[in-house]
Protein backbone atom coordinates (compact mmCIF):
# COMPACT_ATOMS: atom_id res chain seq x y z
CA UNK A 1 0.00 0.00 0.00
CA UNK A 2 2.94 2.34 0.63
CA UNK A 3 1.81 5.92 0.87
CA UNK A 4 -1.59 5.23 -0.66
CA UNK A 5 -3.56 5.47 2.60
CA UNK A 6 -2.18 8.86 3.72
CA UNK A 7 -2.46 10.03 0.11
CA UNK A 8 -6.16 9.19 0.06
CA UNK A 9 -6.61 10.85 3.47
CA UNK A 10 -4.92 13.97 2.14
CA UNK A 11 -7.26 14.22 -0.84
CA UNK A 12 -10.32 13.55 1.35
CA UNK A 13 -9.29 16.42 3.61
CA UNK A 14 -8.77 18.62 0.56
CA UNK A 15 -12.20 17.65 -0.71
CA UNK A 16 -13.60 18.71 2.65
CA UNK A 17 -11.96 22.09 2.25
CA UNK A 18 -14.06 22.55 -0.90
CA UNK A 19 -17.30 20.82 0.10
CA UNK A 20 -17.99 21.17 3.84
CA UNK A 21 -20.60 23.79 4.67
CA UNK A 22 -19.96 24.18 8.44
CA UNK A 23 -17.15 26.79 8.53
CA UNK A 24 -15.25 25.08 11.35
CA UNK A 25 -15.29 21.71 9.58
CA UNK A 26 -14.06 23.34 6.39
CA UNK A 27 -11.39 25.21 8.33
CA UNK A 28 -10.10 22.04 10.01
CA UNK A 29 -10.00 20.22 6.67
CA UNK A 30 -8.07 23.09 5.13
CA UNK A 31 -5.54 23.28 7.95
CA UNK A 32 -5.00 19.52 8.21
CA UNK A 33 -4.54 19.18 4.44
CA UNK A 34 -2.06 22.04 4.54
CA UNK A 35 -0.03 20.26 7.23
CA UNK A 36 -0.30 16.73 5.86
CA UNK A 37 0.85 17.57 2.33
CA UNK A 38 4.44 18.60 3.22
CA UNK A 39 4.65 15.80 5.78
CA UNK A 40 3.70 13.23 3.16
CA UNK A 41 6.18 14.72 0.70
CA UNK A 42 8.97 14.61 3.29
CA UNK A 43 8.18 10.97 4.06
CA UNK A 44 8.28 10.01 0.39
CA UNK A 45 11.66 11.69 -0.24
CA UNK A 46 13.20 11.03 3.19
CA UNK A 47 15.96 8.81 1.80
CA UNK A 48 16.45 10.64 -1.49
CA UNK A 49 20.00 11.97 -1.78
CA UNK A 50 18.93 15.57 -2.34
CA UNK A 51 16.73 15.60 0.76
CA UNK A 52 19.30 13.74 2.85
CA UNK A 53 21.75 16.52 2.04
CA UNK A 54 19.26 19.05 3.37
CA UNK A 55 18.53 16.95 6.48
CA UNK A 56 22.23 16.91 7.24
CA UNK A 57 22.12 20.69 7.57
CA UNK A 58 19.64 21.16 10.42
CA UNK A 59 20.43 24.86 10.88
CA UNK A 60 19.74 25.62 7.23
CA UNK A 61 16.55 23.53 7.33
CA UNK A 62 15.38 25.33 10.48
CA UNK A 63 16.04 28.74 8.94
CA UNK A 64 14.16 27.82 5.76
CA UNK A 65 11.15 26.47 7.65
CA UNK A 66 11.07 29.44 10.04
CA UNK A 67 11.37 31.91 7.18
CA UNK A 68 8.58 30.26 5.22
CA UNK A 69 6.41 30.19 8.36
CA UNK A 70 6.95 33.89 8.98
CA UNK A 71 5.99 34.74 5.40
CA UNK A 72 2.85 32.60 5.66
CA UNK A 73 1.77 34.19 8.95
CA UNK A 74 2.29 37.73 7.65
CA UNK A 75 0.52 36.90 4.42
CA UNK A 76 -2.39 35.35 6.31
CA UNK A 77 -2.86 38.51 8.36
CA UNK A 78 -2.98 40.60 5.18
CA UNK A 79 -5.33 38.22 3.36
CA UNK A 80 -7.67 38.08 6.36
CA UNK A 81 -8.16 41.85 6.10
CA UNK A 82 -8.16 41.93 2.29
CA UNK A 83 -9.38 38.58 0.86
CA UNK A 84 -9.38 39.95 -2.69
CA UNK A 85 -5.60 40.34 -2.48
CA UNK A 86 -5.34 36.54 -2.63
CA UNK A 87 -6.27 36.75 -6.31
CA UNK A 88 -3.68 39.47 -6.97
CA UNK A 89 -0.93 37.62 -5.12
CA UNK A 90 -1.75 34.35 -6.87
CA UNK A 91 -1.66 36.06 -10.26
CA UNK A 92 1.73 37.59 -9.47
CA UNK A 93 3.14 34.22 -8.34
CA UNK A 94 1.58 31.96 -10.99
CA UNK A 95 4.43 31.81 -13.53
CA UNK A 96 7.43 31.63 -11.23
CA UNK A 97 9.19 28.31 -10.79
CA UNK A 98 12.22 28.53 -8.55
CA UNK A 99 15.11 26.16 -9.34
CA UNK A 100 16.16 24.47 -6.10
CA UNK A 101 19.59 22.84 -6.23
CA UNK A 102 20.55 20.44 -3.47
CA UNK A 103 23.48 18.06 -3.81
CA UNK A 104 23.54 18.38 -7.58
CA UNK A 105 19.80 17.75 -8.04
CA UNK A 106 17.61 20.55 -9.42
CA UNK A 107 13.84 20.79 -9.05
CA UNK A 108 11.72 23.63 -10.40
CA UNK A 109 9.05 24.40 -7.83
CA UNK A 110 6.25 26.95 -7.66
CA UNK A 111 7.54 28.13 -4.29
CA UNK A 112 6.12 31.69 -4.41
CA UNK A 113 2.68 30.32 -5.29
CA UNK A 114 2.87 27.69 -2.54
CA UNK A 115 3.53 30.45 0.01
CA UNK A 116 0.53 32.41 -1.27
CA UNK A 117 -1.66 29.30 -1.05
CA UNK A 118 -0.50 28.50 2.48
CA UNK A 119 -1.12 32.07 3.62
CA UNK A 120 -4.57 32.10 2.02
CA UNK A 121 -5.48 28.77 3.66
CA UNK A 122 -4.31 29.94 7.09
CA UNK A 123 -6.16 33.24 6.68
CA UNK A 124 -9.38 31.26 6.34
CA UNK A 125 -8.76 28.42 8.80
CA UNK A 126 -7.08 30.09 11.77
CA UNK A 127 -9.81 32.65 12.65
CA UNK A 128 -12.52 29.96 12.46
CA UNK A 129 -10.62 27.50 14.63
CA UNK A 130 -8.68 29.62 17.09
CA UNK A 131 -10.22 33.08 16.77
CA UNK A 132 -13.58 34.76 17.17
CA UNK A 133 -14.65 34.52 13.53
CA UNK A 134 -18.40 33.69 13.32
CA UNK A 135 -18.92 30.00 12.63
CA UNK A 136 -22.70 29.83 12.89
CA UNK A 137 -23.24 31.02 9.31
CA UNK A 138 -22.83 28.07 6.96
CA UNK A 139 -20.90 28.22 3.73
CA UNK A 140 -22.90 28.03 0.50
CA UNK A 141 -23.82 24.60 -0.76
CA UNK A 142 -21.13 23.13 -3.02
CA UNK A 143 -21.66 23.31 -6.76
CA UNK A 144 -21.58 20.22 -8.98
CA UNK A 145 -18.26 21.44 -10.38
CA UNK A 146 -16.76 21.34 -6.89
CA UNK A 147 -18.09 17.83 -6.30
CA UNK A 148 -16.47 16.66 -9.54
CA UNK A 149 -13.15 18.29 -8.71
CA UNK A 150 -13.17 16.67 -5.28
CA UNK A 151 -14.06 13.28 -6.78
CA UNK A 152 -11.21 13.66 -9.29
CA UNK A 153 -8.71 14.23 -6.47
CA UNK A 154 -9.89 11.29 -4.37
CA UNK A 155 -10.07 8.91 -7.34
CA UNK A 156 -6.54 9.86 -8.41
CA UNK A 157 -5.22 9.11 -4.93
CA UNK A 158 -7.20 5.86 -4.69
CA UNK A 159 -5.80 4.68 -8.00
CA UNK A 160 -2.28 5.24 -6.74
CA UNK A 161 -2.81 1.88 -5.00
CA UNK A 162 -0.98 -0.63 -7.17
CA UNK A 163 0.32 2.08 -9.51
CA UNK A 164 3.49 1.39 -11.45
CA UNK A 165 4.86 4.68 -10.16
CA UNK A 166 3.53 5.77 -6.77
CA UNK A 167 6.27 8.39 -6.42
CA UNK A 168 4.92 10.28 -9.44
CA UNK A 169 1.39 10.02 -8.08
CA UNK A 170 2.54 11.50 -4.75
CA UNK A 171 4.33 14.33 -6.56
CA UNK A 172 1.25 15.18 -8.61
CA UNK A 173 -1.01 15.19 -5.54
CA UNK A 174 1.35 17.13 -3.28
CA UNK A 175 2.80 19.59 -5.79
CA UNK A 176 -0.27 20.17 -7.96
CA UNK A 177 -3.70 18.86 -7.02
CA UNK A 178 -3.85 19.55 -3.29
CA UNK A 179 -2.30 23.04 -3.21
CA UNK A 180 -4.22 24.16 -6.29
CA UNK A 181 -7.47 22.80 -4.85
CA UNK A 182 -6.86 24.73 -1.62
CA UNK A 183 -6.26 27.85 -3.72
CA UNK A 184 -9.47 27.14 -5.65
CA UNK A 185 -11.42 26.90 -2.39
CA UNK A 186 -10.28 30.35 -1.33
CA UNK A 187 -10.62 32.03 -4.72
CA UNK A 188 -14.15 30.66 -5.19
CA UNK A 189 -15.20 32.51 -2.00
CA UNK A 190 -14.04 35.89 -3.30
CA UNK A 191 -16.44 38.36 -4.89
CA UNK A 192 -15.06 38.51 -8.43
CA UNK A 193 -15.98 41.99 -9.60
CA UNK A 194 -14.96 43.55 -12.90
CA UNK A 195 -12.63 45.85 -10.97
CA UNK A 196 -10.82 42.95 -9.31
CA UNK A 197 -10.56 41.09 -12.61
CA UNK A 198 -9.10 44.21 -14.21
CA UNK A 199 -6.41 44.44 -11.52
CA UNK A 200 -5.58 40.75 -11.90
CA UNK A 201 -5.32 41.21 -15.67
CA UNK A 202 -3.05 44.22 -15.18
CA UNK A 203 -0.69 42.08 -13.09
CA UNK A 204 -0.68 39.32 -15.70
CA UNK A 205 -0.11 41.78 -18.55
CA UNK A 206 2.86 43.35 -16.76
CA UNK A 207 4.37 39.89 -16.24
CA UNK A 208 3.64 38.81 -19.81
CA UNK A 209 5.31 41.92 -21.24
CA UNK A 210 8.36 41.35 -19.06
CA UNK A 211 8.56 37.68 -20.12
CA UNK A 212 8.17 38.68 -23.76
CA UNK A 213 11.05 41.13 -23.39
CA UNK A 214 13.22 38.32 -22.02
CA UNK A 215 12.14 36.16 -24.96
CA UNK A 216 13.12 38.87 -27.44
CA UNK A 217 16.57 39.07 -25.86
CA UNK A 218 16.92 35.28 -26.00
CA UNK A 219 16.02 35.25 -29.68
CA UNK A 220 18.34 38.15 -30.51
CA UNK A 221 21.29 36.60 -28.67
CA UNK A 222 20.41 32.97 -29.54
CA UNK A 223 20.93 32.12 -25.88
CA UNK A 224 18.35 30.57 -23.56
CA UNK A 225 18.44 31.16 -19.83
CA UNK A 226 16.74 27.92 -18.74
CA UNK A 227 16.06 24.29 -19.69
CA UNK A 228 19.02 22.32 -21.09
CA UNK A 229 16.68 20.16 -23.23
CA UNK A 230 15.40 23.14 -25.20
CA UNK A 231 18.94 24.51 -25.45
CA UNK A 232 20.14 21.21 -26.89
CA UNK A 233 17.20 21.06 -29.30
CA UNK A 234 17.94 24.55 -30.61
CA UNK A 235 21.51 23.48 -31.38
CA UNK A 236 20.46 20.69 -33.74
CA UNK A 237 17.29 22.09 -35.28
CA UNK A 238 17.00 24.66 -38.06
CA UNK A 239 14.70 26.80 -35.93
CA UNK A 240 15.18 28.58 -32.58
CA UNK A 241 12.52 28.45 -29.85
CA UNK A 242 12.46 30.75 -26.85
CA UNK A 243 11.02 29.95 -23.45
CA UNK A 244 11.76 33.19 -21.55
CA UNK A 245 11.84 32.42 -17.80
CA UNK A 246 9.68 29.32 -18.23
CA UNK A 247 11.19 25.86 -18.52
CA UNK A 248 9.12 24.94 -21.57
CA UNK A 249 8.20 26.98 -24.68
CA UNK A 250 4.70 25.44 -24.65
CA UNK A 251 3.94 26.50 -21.08
CA UNK A 252 5.32 29.96 -21.87
CA UNK A 253 3.14 30.04 -24.99
CA UNK A 254 0.08 28.94 -23.01
CA UNK A 255 0.61 31.75 -20.51
CA UNK A 256 0.94 34.34 -23.28
CA UNK A 257 -2.18 32.99 -25.03
CA UNK A 258 -4.29 33.23 -21.86
CA UNK A 259 -3.15 36.80 -21.18
CA UNK A 260 -3.83 37.74 -24.81
CA UNK A 261 -7.39 36.43 -24.47
CA UNK A 262 -7.88 38.64 -21.43
CA UNK A 263 -6.61 41.69 -23.31
CA UNK A 264 -8.69 40.73 -26.36
CA UNK A 265 -11.78 40.79 -24.12
CA UNK A 266 -10.98 44.37 -23.15
CA UNK A 267 -10.55 45.16 -26.84
CA UNK A 268 -13.89 43.59 -27.83
CA UNK A 269 -15.99 45.00 -24.99
CA UNK A 270 -14.13 48.29 -24.52
CA UNK A 271 -15.47 51.66 -25.55
CA UNK A 272 -12.69 54.07 -24.63
CA UNK A 273 -10.30 54.92 -27.44
CA UNK A 274 -7.22 55.01 -25.21
CA UNK A 275 -8.06 51.59 -23.80
CA UNK A 276 -8.51 50.15 -27.30
CA UNK A 277 -5.19 51.53 -28.53
CA UNK A 278 -3.26 50.24 -25.52
CA UNK A 279 -4.95 46.83 -25.76
CA UNK A 280 -4.06 46.56 -29.45
CA UNK A 281 -0.42 47.40 -28.78
CA UNK A 282 -0.19 44.89 -25.94
CA UNK A 283 -1.66 42.14 -28.11
CA UNK A 284 0.83 42.96 -30.89
CA UNK A 285 3.80 42.67 -28.51
CA UNK A 286 2.55 39.45 -26.92
CA UNK A 287 1.80 37.96 -30.34
CA UNK A 288 5.40 38.60 -31.35
CA UNK A 289 6.49 36.85 -28.18
CA UNK A 290 4.18 33.91 -28.88
CA UNK A 291 5.48 33.51 -32.44
CA UNK A 292 9.02 33.03 -31.13
CA UNK A 293 7.91 30.04 -29.02
CA UNK A 294 6.88 28.10 -32.15
CA UNK A 295 4.29 26.43 -29.89
CA UNK A 296 1.65 25.00 -32.21
CA UNK A 297 -0.53 23.99 -29.28
CA UNK A 298 -0.49 27.58 -28.00
CA UNK A 299 -1.45 28.95 -31.43
CA UNK A 300 -4.38 26.55 -31.59
CA UNK A 301 -5.46 27.40 -28.04
CA UNK A 302 -5.37 31.12 -28.80
CA UNK A 303 -7.35 30.81 -32.02
CA UNK A 304 -10.06 28.66 -30.42
CA UNK A 305 -10.22 31.02 -27.44
CA UNK A 306 -10.65 33.99 -29.79
CA UNK A 307 -13.43 32.15 -31.60
CA UNK A 308 -15.22 31.61 -28.27
CA UNK A 309 -14.84 35.30 -27.45
CA UNK A 310 -16.22 36.21 -30.88
CA UNK A 311 -19.19 33.94 -30.36
CA UNK A 312 -19.94 35.40 -26.95
CA UNK A 313 -19.51 39.00 -28.12
CA UNK A 314 -21.44 38.81 -31.37
CA UNK A 315 -22.84 35.53 -32.68
CA UNK A 316 -22.06 31.88 -32.07
CA UNK A 317 -23.16 31.13 -35.63
CA UNK A 318 -20.76 33.65 -37.15
CA UNK A 319 -17.92 32.45 -34.94
CA UNK A 320 -18.60 28.83 -35.96
CA UNK A 321 -18.61 29.82 -39.63
CA UNK A 322 -15.31 31.64 -39.17
CA UNK A 323 -13.70 28.66 -37.46
CA UNK A 324 -15.01 26.32 -40.16
CA UNK A 325 -13.61 28.57 -42.88
CA UNK A 326 -10.23 28.77 -41.15
CA UNK A 327 -10.07 24.98 -40.74
CA UNK A 328 -11.08 24.47 -44.36
CA UNK A 329 -8.33 26.84 -45.54
CA UNK A 330 -5.82 24.99 -43.38
CA UNK A 331 -6.86 21.62 -44.79
CA UNK A 332 -6.58 22.95 -48.35
CA UNK A 333 -3.09 24.30 -47.70
CA UNK A 334 -1.95 21.03 -46.11
CA UNK A 335 -3.27 19.02 -49.05
CA UNK A 336 -1.94 21.44 -51.68
CA UNK A 337 1.58 22.19 -50.40
CA UNK A 338 2.37 19.84 -47.51
CA UNK A 339 6.12 19.96 -48.12
CA UNK A 340 6.32 23.74 -47.76
CA UNK A 341 4.48 23.54 -44.45
CA UNK A 342 6.61 20.70 -43.09
CA UNK A 343 3.54 18.46 -42.92
CA UNK A 344 3.58 14.78 -43.85
CA UNK A 345 0.82 12.42 -42.79
CA UNK A 346 1.40 9.73 -45.40
CA UNK A 347 3.14 7.36 -43.01
CA UNK A 348 4.01 6.85 -39.33
CA UNK A 349 7.41 8.54 -39.56
CA UNK A 350 5.92 11.55 -41.29
CA UNK A 351 3.13 11.82 -38.73
CA UNK A 352 5.67 11.66 -35.91
CA UNK A 353 7.84 14.35 -37.49
CA UNK A 354 4.83 16.59 -38.07
CA UNK A 355 3.52 16.19 -34.51
CA UNK A 356 6.92 16.26 -32.76
CA UNK A 357 6.64 12.63 -31.72
CA UNK A 358 3.10 12.91 -30.37
CA UNK A 359 1.72 10.38 -32.84
CA UNK A 360 3.70 7.55 -31.22
CA UNK A 361 2.83 8.76 -27.72
CA UNK A 362 -0.89 8.98 -28.39
CA UNK A 363 -0.98 5.67 -30.26
CA UNK A 364 0.94 4.00 -27.44
CA UNK A 365 -1.35 5.56 -24.85
CA UNK A 366 -4.44 4.31 -26.67
CA UNK A 367 -2.99 0.79 -26.72
CA UNK A 368 -2.29 1.01 -22.98
CA UNK A 369 -5.88 2.11 -22.33
CA UNK A 370 -7.18 -0.77 -24.45
CA UNK A 371 -5.01 -3.29 -22.55
CA UNK A 372 -6.47 -2.27 -19.17
CA UNK A 373 -9.76 -0.51 -19.91
CA UNK A 374 -11.20 -0.78 -16.39
CA UNK A 375 -8.36 -0.33 -13.93
CA UNK A 376 -5.66 1.35 -15.99
CA UNK A 377 -2.01 1.34 -14.97
CA UNK A 378 -2.52 3.49 -11.91
CA UNK A 379 -2.11 7.18 -11.23
CA UNK A 380 1.25 8.47 -12.44
CA UNK A 381 2.05 5.17 -14.15
CA UNK A 382 1.93 6.24 -17.81
CA UNK A 383 5.65 6.70 -18.33
CA UNK A 384 6.69 3.32 -16.95
CA UNK A 385 3.82 1.50 -18.63
CA UNK A 386 4.65 3.11 -21.96
CA UNK A 387 8.33 2.30 -21.62
CA UNK A 388 7.58 -1.34 -20.83
CA UNK A 389 5.00 -1.79 -23.57
CA UNK A 390 6.90 0.05 -26.30
CA UNK A 391 10.43 -0.97 -25.31
CA UNK A 392 11.25 2.72 -25.04
CA UNK A 393 14.39 4.11 -23.53
CA UNK A 394 14.47 6.36 -20.49
CA UNK A 395 15.35 9.25 -22.79
CA UNK A 396 12.22 8.75 -24.90
CA UNK A 397 9.89 8.24 -21.99
CA UNK A 398 7.72 11.12 -20.90
CA UNK A 399 5.41 11.64 -17.96
CA UNK A 400 2.27 11.76 -20.10
CA UNK A 401 0.95 11.15 -23.61
CA UNK A 402 0.78 14.91 -24.24
CA UNK A 403 -2.97 14.37 -24.63
CA UNK A 404 -4.81 14.60 -21.32
CA UNK A 405 -7.76 12.26 -22.04
CA UNK A 406 -5.38 9.58 -23.36
CA UNK A 407 -3.21 9.83 -20.25
CA UNK A 408 -6.28 9.67 -18.02
CA UNK A 409 -7.64 6.63 -19.87
CA UNK A 410 -4.30 4.80 -19.72
CA UNK A 411 -3.73 5.52 -16.03
CA UNK A 412 -7.25 5.51 -14.58
CA UNK A 413 -9.34 3.47 -16.98
CA UNK A 414 -12.92 4.08 -18.05
CA UNK A 415 -13.98 5.42 -14.65
CA UNK A 416 -11.33 8.12 -14.64
CA UNK A 417 -12.07 9.03 -18.27
CA UNK A 418 -15.80 9.38 -17.62
CA UNK A 419 -15.10 11.58 -14.60
CA UNK A 420 -12.72 13.72 -16.70
CA UNK A 421 -15.39 14.15 -19.40
CA UNK A 422 -18.03 15.01 -16.80
CA UNK A 423 -15.69 17.60 -15.29
CA UNK A 424 -14.99 19.21 -18.67
CA UNK A 425 -18.65 19.33 -19.69
CA UNK A 426 -19.78 20.71 -16.33
CA UNK A 427 -17.06 23.33 -16.35
CA UNK A 428 -17.92 24.45 -19.88
CA UNK A 429 -21.64 24.71 -19.07
CA UNK A 430 -20.96 26.56 -15.82
CA UNK A 431 -18.49 29.03 -17.29
CA UNK A 432 -20.09 29.70 -20.69
CA UNK A 433 -23.86 29.59 -20.06
CA UNK A 434 -25.06 33.18 -19.89
CA UNK A 435 -21.52 34.55 -20.29
CA UNK A 436 -22.31 36.62 -23.38
CA UNK A 437 -23.55 39.51 -21.25
CA UNK A 438 -20.46 39.65 -19.06
CA UNK A 439 -16.94 40.48 -20.27
CA UNK A 440 -15.53 38.98 -17.07
CA UNK A 441 -17.23 35.63 -17.58
CA UNK A 442 -16.50 35.68 -21.32
CA UNK A 443 -12.78 36.13 -20.70
CA UNK A 444 -12.70 33.33 -18.12
CA UNK A 445 -14.76 30.98 -20.27
CA UNK A 446 -12.67 31.56 -23.40
CA UNK A 447 -9.45 31.14 -21.43
CA UNK A 448 -10.63 27.87 -19.94
CA UNK A 449 -11.55 26.56 -23.39
CA UNK A 450 -8.07 27.55 -24.56
CA UNK A 451 -6.45 25.54 -21.75
CA UNK A 452 -8.60 22.51 -22.58
CA UNK A 453 -7.52 22.74 -26.22
CA UNK A 454 -3.88 23.18 -25.22
CA UNK A 455 -4.07 20.15 -22.92
CA UNK A 456 -5.22 18.00 -25.85
CA UNK A 457 -1.82 18.36 -27.48
CA UNK A 458 0.42 19.13 -24.51
CA UNK A 459 -1.29 17.70 -21.41
CA UNK A 460 -0.90 19.64 -18.09
CA UNK A 461 -4.59 20.26 -17.34
CA UNK A 462 -5.17 20.05 -13.59
CA UNK A 463 -1.39 20.27 -13.15
CA UNK A 464 -1.58 23.92 -14.26
CA UNK A 465 -2.61 26.42 -11.55
CA UNK A 466 -4.17 28.59 -14.26
CA UNK A 467 -6.87 25.94 -14.71
CA UNK A 468 -7.88 26.09 -11.05
CA UNK A 469 -7.79 29.89 -10.93
CA UNK A 470 -10.05 30.15 -13.98
CA UNK A 471 -12.46 27.56 -12.58
CA UNK A 472 -12.64 29.35 -9.23
CA UNK A 473 -13.14 32.80 -10.73
CA UNK A 474 -15.61 31.51 -13.33
CA UNK A 475 -17.66 29.61 -10.75
CA UNK A 476 -17.80 32.59 -8.38
CA UNK A 477 -18.82 34.92 -11.21
CA UNK A 478 -21.45 32.47 -12.50
CA UNK A 479 -23.00 32.03 -9.04
CA UNK A 480 -23.01 35.79 -8.49
CA UNK A 481 -24.75 36.33 -11.84
CA UNK A 482 -27.32 33.69 -10.93
CA UNK A 483 -28.39 35.61 -7.82
CA UNK A 484 -28.27 38.96 -9.60
CA UNK A 485 -25.04 40.29 -8.08
CA UNK A 486 -22.69 39.77 -10.97
CA UNK A 487 -24.28 41.65 -13.87
CA UNK A 488 -21.41 43.65 -15.28
CA UNK A 489 -22.56 43.73 -18.89
CA UNK A 490 -22.89 47.48 -18.94
CA UNK A 491 -19.72 48.21 -17.02
CA UNK A 492 -17.24 50.37 -18.95
CA UNK A 493 -13.92 48.77 -19.88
Amino acid sequence: MGVAVPLILLTVLTAGAMLFTPPRARAWSTLLALMLAPALLAASVWDVAAFVSLRDRPLLLTVLVAGAGAVVVMGARVFHRHPEWIALAAAAALPFRVPISVDGSVSNLLLPLYLVIAAAAVSYAAPRIFGDEPVDVRERRPHLLEWLLAATLVLYAAQAVGSLDQDTAVEHVVFFYVPFALLFAQLARIEWTLDLAGRVLAVLVALALAFAAVGFVEYATRHLLLNPKVIASNQVESYFRVNSLFFDPNIYGRFLAIVMLGVATVLLWGTRRRTLIISGLVIAVLWAGLVLTLSQSSFAALLVGLAVLGGLRWSVRKAALGVTAAVACGVVLVLAVPGHLGVSLSDKDGANATTSGRYDLVAGGVRLAADRPLRGYGSGGFSRAYRRAEDGSAERAVSASHTTPVTVAAEQGVGGLLLYVALIVTALVTLLRGASGSPLRAAIGASFVAIVVHSLSYSAFLEDPLTWVLLAGGLAAALATRVGDGDDAAAPV
